[in-house]
């Protein structure tokens, strides 16, 4: 009978015979915000909507704007000094209808094909991906506002030159340049916390739309005495108003003035942000 053999000692991996821990050849880095920003920024380039959305908002408002000033420059040889730029809002507020489309998109696109849970795995801290949403929404929207807005109002400047248009002030570009880029790119960033909110591209799309042209199309009926406090609220504070605003005109004598339409967006923006974040931490994705 043979004697039983003692089990042979298998060799260890080379790895942990020279290390008692194993480590990764893949280097870990501690994520943070810019990682968020520069994956939702990929997204943002990568996907079709953003280039059609973007495309139509700048034939929207530099094409508009052209015919708008071709049309008074034909029509009108002498603008007593008159200020061009007010011209720049017909366009500015179909493209408006852009930003507010895209901002949706950038968040609800994600919860109706379901790559939010694959984002949501790259990055278990909802808050951060929704703050990266946003700011390369709001840098994307302002820039791209900002470039269409000014080259309309060099255009304008230029093409009614000759039928005795006023020089804008630089209080006048800066409002009509700048402001109303800031203004229309927090409606974006309030259109992607409502599509957050709610996760449905279509819903939140006419709500958007339902809040910006309803309130102007309600008070045009309202002519009713009684109703004339309603009335005049919502002449005031509806969007295209707003909107105006910056141009130094307004449908109404009260309201808001100056620089308050950005301030009222950008509490209302704020708000609307802090329930998406609010919100984002409850629901299951």
């Amino acid at each position: 009978m043979s004697t039983p053999q003692p089990p042979t000692q298998q060799a260890a991996p080379v790895w942990q015979a020279t290390d008692p821990g194993y480590h990764s050849p893949i280097p870990v880095v501690r994520t943070h915000l810019g990682h968020a920003i520069a994956s939702e920024w990929t997204k943002m380039r990568s996907v079709r909507s953003t280039m059609w959305t973007l495309g139509v908002f700048v034939l929207l408002v530099v094409g508009i704007g052209l015919l708008t000033g071709a049309a008074v420059a034909s029509t009108d040889p002498d603008l007593s000094g008159e200020n061009p730029l007010p011209l720049g809002f017909f366009g500015l507020l179909l493209g408006g209808m852009c930003i507010i489309t895209l901002g949706v998109l950038t968040t609800a696109t994600e919860y109706g094909t379901g790559m939010i849970r694959t984002t949501m795995v790259a990055c278990p801290s909802r808050g951060r991906v929704l703050a990266a949403k946003a700011l390369v929404f709001f840098l994307v929207a302002f820039t791209v506002t900002l470039l269409s807005a000014t080259a309309v109002a060099f255009l304008h400047v230029a093409m009614l030159g000759g039928n005795n248009a006023g020089e804008p002030t630089g209080g006048e570009w800066l409002k009509a340049t700048v402001g109303i880029s800031l203004y229309l790119a927090l409606l974006g960033t309030l259109s992607l916390a409502v599509g957050s909110i709610i996760r449905h591209s279509a819903g939140a799309i006419t709500l958007m739309v339902g809040a910006v042209l309803a309130p102007l199309v309600i008070a045009m009926f309202m002519l009713a005495t009684s109703l004339e406090g309603v009335h005049n609220f919502l002449l005031e504070y509806s969007i295209p108003n707003q909107m105006n605003i910056f141009y130094d005109n307004s449908l109404s004598m009260s309201g808001p003035s100056g620089w308050d339409p950005l301030w009222i967006m950008l509490g209302v923006t704020a708000a609307a942000l802090g329930g998406a974040f609010a919100l984002l931490g409850k629901r299951d994705v």
